[in-house]
């Protein structure tokens, strides 16, 4: 495959190949774009829009949240009944379809036996801790860390020990996340953005419950939904979508090429092997635009984000302000098949606009022009802000921003 090719390969297994987006996404459509993708990584960083959020509005445009938020997190009997996505540490902490938690049940035992980052500071925690959280839970639930502790009172010990690190949580938040990691409780809902515990068995169908895949068969059918949603892809691009072990992944890899699901290619330029499933989309001409935030997944693997696009890509919130290259929470945008500018954006809830601090032209991107790129980037700002309940776009910085800002005042959207 040439590079190019590669490329669309990879845009189009995301979803991202069209400029047509559906009038008014339906709950059907939110639910079909998460089995797409496997997953929606989720965060609390909301500067712009939280995580989990913006990769089904880069794909679908603008969508009612709180029709995902039922999918996920519901609050009637009702919603509980057509909830489709529930959460688990898949590539971080993430949504995922309800079919597909028991692929992780190696990683509960995996925590279980305290064989695995994903437990934190938990590796001291207390029986007794453990014991009176499901008790707790299994009466009162679905509660929150803090309301959980309250309930319990001396029972659970909440402030007799607390642990280091930078979050301080008490025994009883570190024995609800311990039982979260090992499958015992999940997220009943979320209040506020902060995660509601209940009992797995509560919250998720019998049948699904029930299953217990062998754990070969687990990271084969893991690689192959990596494979589907990124089209073309290295084995360690497969095995960081869903963060497996490297041997296990390899391993997993030979076996989906020796049965056929996986061929094997050589990518013009591409350092290593790399794999594409047999029906993957090869199409000659991609289309479309779409703002990415940092945690979306065709961009999310900074070493595969540059070698398909020439892309050197960082989350600035983890970087020093004085060391910032182009702002906070910078969303790369994606026109076309390429990522031909990158705005630092902030949803200013106050003065109700969509804020751009920075705004930069990639430079050697084959792209229109300037002129082109700004109007189509002012074109979906403007879509992202009335997506947000906001009622204009303000420019601020960067090597765009002259262009951008006469792009949004020529569509109105000041």
């Amino acid at each position: 495959m040439s590079a190019a090719q590669a490329r669309r390969a990879a845009v189009a297994a995301q979803g991202l190949t069209g400029p047509a987006r559906p009038a008014r996404p339906s709950r059907r459509t939110l639910a079909a774009a998460v089995e797409r993708l496997g997953l929606l990584q989720l965060d609390s960083v909301n500067v712009a829009v939280r995580a989990h959020y913006a990769p089904l509005y880069a794909r679908l445009g603008p969508y009612d949240r709180e029709v995902l938020d039922a999918l996920a997190w519901p609050r009637t009997r009702a919603e509980a009944r057509r909830r489709t996505l529930v959460e688990y540490w898949v590539h971080e902490a993430s949504l995922l379809p309800v079919d597909d938690w028991p692929l992780f049940r190696w990683r509960m035992r995996d925590n279980a036996a305290r064989e695995n980052r994903w437990l934190g500071n938990a590796l001291d925690h207390r029986p007794d801790v453990l014991d009176a959280v499901v008790a707790g839970i299994a009466e009162h639930g679905p509660l929150e860390a803090g309301q959980l502790a309250e309930v319990l009172g001396d029972a659970g010990d909440r402030r007799a020990r607390a642990h280091g690190g930078w979050w301080q949580r008490s025994d009883v938040k570190v024995a609800c996340e311990h039982l979260f990691a090992t499958g015992v409780l999940t997220t009943g809902t979320r209040r506020g953005f902060r995660r509601a515990y209940d009992l797995a068995e509560r919250v998720l169908p019998p049948d699904v419950l029930a299953r217990d895949p062998d754990r070969e068969e687990a990271m084969r059918t893991l690689v192959a939904k990596a494979a589907t949603a990124l089209g073309v892809a290295t084995e360690p691009d497969l095995r960081d979508y869903f963060r497996l072990p490297p041997a296990e992944s390899q391993a997993a890899v030979a076996a989906l090429v020796d049965a056929g699901e996986l061929v094997p290619v050589e990518v013009e330029g591409w350092p290593a092997p790399a794999y594409r499933p047999p029906d993957a989309r090869l199409p000659r001409r991609v289309r479309g635009s779409a703002l990415l935030a940092p945690f979306d997944p065709l961009i999310w693997f900074r070493a595969r984000t540059l070698r398909i696009f020439d892309f050197h890509y960082r989350i600035g919130i983890y970087t020093p302000a004085e060391k910032r290259t182009h702002g906070y929470y910078v969303f790369p945008f994606l026109l076309d098949g390429r990522l031909v500018a990158r705005v630092d954006l902030k949803a200013d809830r106050a003065d109700r606009a969509l804020r751009v601090p920075e705004a930069f032209l990639e430079d050697g991107a084959d792209h229109p022009g300037e002129a082109a790129v700004a109007d189509a980037l002012a074109a979906e700002l403007a879509t992202m802000a009335r997506w947000l309940d906001l009622d204009g776009v303000v420019v601020e910085g960067g090597d765009l921003a002259p262009a951008l800002s006469q792009a949004v005042k020529a569509g109105g959207w000041t």
